[in-house]
């Protein structure tokens, strides 16, 4: 009976994830990108629902645009974002009910 070696996981794929996990994971990526959903969006729009400064999210969506979490669109002088694709909306989707607060309280030990 062989033993079964698990294909390995190249070192850079996983590099590649943990900095896209942690781009997401600061607190104003994360509002942008519950923000966005599944919708496109301006700069302008998002800065109107987030209620920060245009260079502020403007810095935070380059971050997540070069780590491929979101992808843009120029139209004229506006620019478009949105969530690369369905697998990422899924995930974020996952991340948000299993982590939101309520689900984190519910599991504190009785």
């Amino acid at each position: 009976m062989e033993d079964s070696v698990p294909d390995k996981t190249p070192e850079e794929d996983i590099t590649l994830t943990a900095d896209a996990l942690k781009a997401m994971g600061h607190p104003l990526r994360w509002k942008i990108l519950c923000t966005l959903g599944d919708n496109e969006m301006s700069v302008g729009e998002i800065v109107e629902k987030i209620g920060t400064s245009q260079s502020n999210v403007s810095q935070h969506l380059d971050q997540l645009r070069n780590k491929n979490i979101v992808t843009s669109r120029r139209d004229a002088n506006r620019i478009y974002y949105r969530v690369r694709n369905d697998q990422l909306l899924e995930l974020i989707g996952t991340m948000r009910s299993v982590l939101c607060h309520v689900n984190l309280d519910d599991m504190s030990p009785e």
